[in-house]
């Protein structure tokens, strides 16, 4: 079949050619003409032929939005647009509201993969009318991992991008566990081979995972992380994870303290510590450390 792909960077690049291995046409826009095969979204619609199916592969956000107003536009009943980016799951119910009056048919997709995607495959979430996933089907045939799981119809609109949402929740959790472990490891006098240590519960322990593995590849290129500050960024879903918990009343507390992990990272000197510090030292004389 004949896909359109708007944004092709990291991800929709690696897509793209994934895709075409499958067999399938693909006609990809981006702002950077370097990457684009064609120059604008009005051409990437005019070259797909009926009914057309457009992915895309954006930031979520403004940019999103401002695609899908365009595509609005330009597409025509019957046509189909699957949002493969990480965008929150309440926008699809929008998003799928707004294009529906024009007739256009939407289906929200979260994509897993990252750069070994092109290779591996992507795991698929998605959600929407089952009308119109049929019309995607043969496109996430062609990227999902081989085998018969890896991708799955999650439910209704914005089922698939909640359902990434806990996925990249879950994995805060265990990439936070990892870390806390491999800190306390290299903390100890009596510990002096941290790294072999890792790559030792990769084979027959119950901790072994993919994260486990690619934990031992960046130990490989830096045994000790020398070579990092330890600041993490947080891509937004963790705390839609977080959010979703509070407004369902459920128990989240290692995902939540993952998050508030990385938050912490970015200080340089603890707001809060100074507070508790000052406190010790107010109730029991504890000493405290003045700056430079």
């Amino acid at each position: 079949m004949e896909l359109g792909l708007v944004g092709l960077g990291k991800m929709g690049g690696n897509m793209r050619e994934r895709i075409r291995r499958a067999g399938h046409t693909v006609i990809g826009y981006d702002r950077n003409p370097d990457l684009a095969d064609v120059h604008s979204l009005k051409e990437l619609v005019d070259k797909l032929q009926g009914p057309r199916v457009v992915w895309v592969m954006v930031p979520a956000g403004a940019p999103t939005q401002s695609t899908i107003d365009e595509l609005a536009e330009l597409l025509e009943p019957g046509d189909v647009v699957v949002d493969g980016g990480n965008s929150r799951w309440t926008d699809d119910e929008k998003h799928a509201e707004q294009l529906a009056a024009k007739g256009i048919g939407f289906v929200d997709c979260g994509v897993s993969g990252g750069v070994w995607g092109l290779e591996n495959g992507y795991a698929l979430m998605y959600g929407g009318d089952a009308e119109h996933i049929a019309k995607v089907q043969p496109i996430f045939d062609a990227l999902k991992p081989e085998g018969e799981f890896g991708s799955v119809h999650a439910g209704k609109v914005g089922a698939g991008h909640f359902a990434k949402m806990v996925h990249n929740g879950i994995e805060y959790a265990m990439m936070q566990a990892y870390a806390e472990g491999w800190e306390l490891l290299e903390k100890v006098d009596s510990v002096d081979n941290v790294r072999e240590i890792f790559r030792s519960w990769q084979r027959g322990t119950v901790i072994r995972s993919w994260l486990l593995d690619l934990a031992v590849n960046a130990l490989d290129e830096d045994e000790h992380l020398d070579a990092l500050r330890g600041y993490a960024q947080d891509s937004g879903e963790g705390r839609w994870t977080v959010e979703a918990a509070i407004d369902n009343a459920v128990p989240l507390p290692a995902i939540t303290a993952s998050l508030f992990a990385r938050f912490s990272s970015r200080q340089e000197d603890s707001p809060q510590m100074k507070m508790i510090a000052a406190l010790r030292n107010q109730f029991g004389g504890h000493a405290v450390e003045k700056k430079a």
